[in-house]
């Protein structure tokens, strides 16, 4: 009686950790490549552990196929890896944004590598990116990210038929409102950089012997981040609003 009771809970404990360890491996913040991954396994180990004795009771029961226990155990990782991607994809609001506006304020050139997005990035956008994660836990928002998790299990029960078709669209539908969202915050600095660059064509045709490069860019640089410094707090507003709509679809409603 006891070993079944253990084989049964160990069972769900590892259906619930391989959703919410998936997830939290690609979680913005939670998946930084300065967090170890020790943390990160503790971390998801701990939480799997806390809610285990709320979901136990819609895990299914421990199948006898082996094949039947693989796709069960892929189909949670699955799911985590969705969750996972839409916080990414939400992040990635800030780094089209600050990749825009490197390219009209000639910054596009000056690059660093970003440890959230874990590439070579441009100055201003690994700025935003480092900048985002840290209100997310300043503000609390990782406890959403936490809670996205665990009440996903009301939308997608264990054992279940996934719709992958719908799976894609959201992803697509995400990517598409991100980068749309990302080009209407740097839209001040894409209407600035254009006036200045129309202007800058003038002056160079009524004064061809003046050296524009040298004399038109530190002021063209100056202005980028005036401007960024003045939108700067209204950037990341609009920015936590998205990323907590993107993580409300997996609340019940």
């Amino acid at each position: 009686m006891l070993s079944e009771f253990m084989s049964v809970n160990i069972f769900g404990f590892f259906l619930i950790f391989s959703r919410i360890g998936t997830a939290m491996m690609l979680m913005p913040g939670f998946s930084a490549i300065y967090v170890n991954v020790r943390i990160r396994l503790a971390l998801a180990l701990a939480i799997s552990f806390v809610v285990s004795p709320m979901l136990m009771p819609i895990m299914p029961i421990q199948p006898t196929e082996v094949s039947v226990l693989i796709l069960m155990v892929v189909s949670e990782v699955f799911i985590g890896v969705f969750i996972g991607t839409i916080g990414r994809i939400a992040l990635g609001v800030l780094q089209v944004a600050g990749t825009i506006t490197a390219m009209v304020s000639s910054l596009a050139n000056a690059l660093i590598q970003d440890p959230i997005a874990e590439q070579q990035s441009s100055v201003i956008s690994s700025f935003l990116t480092a900048l985002g994660v840290m209100i997310l836990f300043v503000t609390n928002m990782h406890h959403m990210m936490i809670a996205a998790v665990i009440e996903s299990y009301s939308l997608f029960l264990p054992a279940t038929v996934l719709s992958l078709g719908d799976f894609a669209w959201i992803v697509a539908r995400n990517v598409a409102d991100s980068f749309a969202l990302g080009l209407q915050l740097a839209s001040p600095f894409i209407v600035v950089g254009l006036a200045y660059f129309v202007g800058l064509g003038v002056l160079g045709r009524l004064m061809p012997t003046l050296p524009l490069f040298f004399f038109m860019m530190p002021i063209q640089i100056a202005m980028q981040l005036s401007i960024l410094a003045l939108s700067l707090s209204v950037i990341m507003m609009v920015f936590l609003q998205h990323f907590q709509d993107k993580l409300q679809i997996f609340f019940a409603p």
